[in-house]
């Protein structure tokens, strides 16, 4: 939270982020998990040394995050994908840039065969954690009966005095049919009116990596997140990233020469409605943005320009993602 003023009036305001981890594995087996490349052992030879690094620049990358409005504090929420387990995420937090900010996290085991989980951090001056659930993700298909991947986070708190709920995800891979995308899309939509139902007035964020654009079924018609304000009915959430790929170009990983931007966090249209009375007596989107910083990019070579991570062709870069984070604004009049 950092205090604005435009005029007479000042405002607080507060950053919501999302950042894809790429592979934050410890160096121990977790039994009955596939991540074994990710051992010293292992194919990536993922050693201390390298992990060490891993946490240092995840944590550069974490406490940077929002810092170009709030130089400060940087977000009070921070979605991640692809962390193994609570290990990773206690010694990710005791990282010096996040550990002086007081950062905690919540974390549910899941069931990916690779060990792969969402988690989320928080800053505990500003988000009061009150719920804390791991939806799974359910096969619609008989044929899928043992299909396994990660589940919906959902933690419900208090942001500004507000109830607040936060769907923390990562969908079905693109090595899988835009189907089961659709259905990850239809079964957050259920959880995020669950939620409504129990308050009608909580303001949700469904954020993560969708493994899929703005423009895809999966967002656009399965979750209901749409491109303009004026669109977004009331079962409806807003996607504010539609237009940054779709009118902009601008993305949050590349493959083959072209940007996506797998990375989301939209919202329901309660955080919307004083911006037209130019009223911000409660929590309102401000803006957002890709947290495009220099040191996360590639400098040189064929992929100059695009996210540096932590491998690439089985070299190691010392790196951070192949995603770059996101983050939206919040403003509250004080």
């Amino acid at each position: 939270m950092a205090v604005l003023a435009f005029g007479q009036k000042k405002f607080y305001v507060y950053g919501v982020g999302f950042y894809n981890q790429e592979n934050l594995f410890d160096t121990c087996h977790d039994e009955g998990k596939n991540d074994y490349e990710y051992l010293p052992t292992g194919a990536n030879r993922w050693g201390e040394m390298k992990y060490t690094h891993k946490l240092r620049n995840m944590a550069r990358a974490l406490a940077d995050m929002g810092t170009d409005m709030l130089p400060d504090i940087g977000c009070s929420i921070i979605g991640l994908s692809e962390v193994e387990n609570a290990k990773v995420l206690d010694d990710l937090i005791a990282q010096g840039p996040l550990y002086v900010r007081g950062y905690k996290y919540v974390h549910v085991e899941g069931p990916d065969r690779r060990g792969v989980d969402c988690a989320m951090l928080y800053n505990p001056a500003f988000f009061t954690v009150k719920d804390v659930k791991l939806i799974p993700y359910v096969p619609e298909l008989a044929k899928d009966s043992t299909f396994m991947t990660r589940g919906f986070l959902t933690v419900t708190g208090t942001l500004a005095d507000e109830n607040i709920g936060v769907i923390v995800c990562h969908w079905p891979s693109r090595f899988s049919e835009s189907f089961y995308r659709e259905s990850a899309g239809r079964q957050v939509r259920v959880v995020k009116d669950s939620l409504l139902r129990e308050d009608p007035n909580m303001k949700i964020f469904v954020m993560g990596d969708m493994n899929d654009d703005p423009m895809d079924r999966s967002m656009k018609d399965e979750l209901g997140a749409k491109a303009e304000m004026k669109d977004v009915g009331p079962n409806d959430l807003y996607n504010p990233w539609y237009n940054t790929l779709a009118k902009k170009g601008q993305g949050t990983l590349s493959y083959q020469g072209s940007w996506n931007l797998f990375d989301q966090i939209v919202f329901t249209p309660n955080l919307l409605t004083g911006i037209d009375k130019k009223d911000f007596s409660k929590l309102t989107f401000l803006n957002h943005k890709i947290q495009r910083r220099d040191y996360l990019l590639q400098r040189e070579g064929r992929y100059k320009g695009t996210p540096k991570r932590t491998h690439a062709s089985g070299v190691w870069l010392d790196g951070y993602s192949d995603h770059l984070p996101v983050a939206i604004y919040l403003i509250k009049e004080k």
